[in-house]
């Protein structure tokens, strides 16, 4: 029991480093700086790391563009965008624990970026040491975050648990794994209309 409480105290410690680290992300400058002229926008991304995702998706989630970052750094590159057809658009730049978009649309060949609304979202944390399985996210406005946890041993997928946790801006919970089947585990996570998925074997 001390253990069990000696590593609660340390996920809740992490949990508020977390949020205490990044308590500034409203005020922080924008990750998407973009230069436009008659044809080109050019597109510069700080504080990349090699193998971030790069995507430019429609209105309905469809990946028109996927690129894969090669270099830690800055990136930069142009983009002819006056090519799509007339709608709504996102660029989206998937990073180790955030995934920050910012929305533009196509209208004649006129590109518009509205930089009022881009955001930052913040993936779910999964860490196992030992038997204890730490689950944490960053939920600036209190988004729930939905945790279910299956059994995949032997071609079968078996709810075993299922938590929904909201209410709070570190919303996270710890499972003691001590006495489950032995096998391979999917720990899926819902939050903000997205899907985060984990194995554990």
């Amino acid at each position: 029991m001390k253990n069990v409480m000696k590593h609660l105290k340390k996920g809740i410690l992490m949990a508020t480093l977390m949020a205490a680290s990044l308590s500034f992300a409203k005020e922080k400058a924008s990750v998407f700086m973009i230069t436009k002229d008659a044809k080109m926008t050019s597109i510069a991304l700080r504080d990349v790391k090699k193998g971030n995702l790069l995507f430019i998706k429609d209105d309905n989630g469809a990946i028109l563009y996927k690129e894969s970052i090669q270099k830690t750094g800055l990136y930069n590159k142009g983009f002819d965008l006056t090519s799509l057809p007339d709608g709504d658009y996102h660029f989206v730049l998937d990073k180790d624990l955030e995934i920050n978009s910012i929305p533009f649309s196509v209208k004649l060949g006129l590109v518009e970026f509205n930089k009022e609304d881009e955001k930052t979202s913040y993936k779910p944390y999964v860490r196992l040491k030992g038997n204890l399985l730490y689950v944490t996210k960053l939920a600036l406005n209190k988004e729930p975050l939905i945790i279910d946890i299956y059994y995949t041993g032997h071609d079968i997928a078996e709810l075993m648990y299922s938590k929904e946790l909201k209410g709070t801006q570190t919303p996270g919970e710890i499972f003691k794994l001590t006495g489950l089947r032995k096998g391979s585990y999917k720990i899926v996570m819902h939050s903000e209309g997205r899907k985060f998925v984990e194995n554990i074997n």
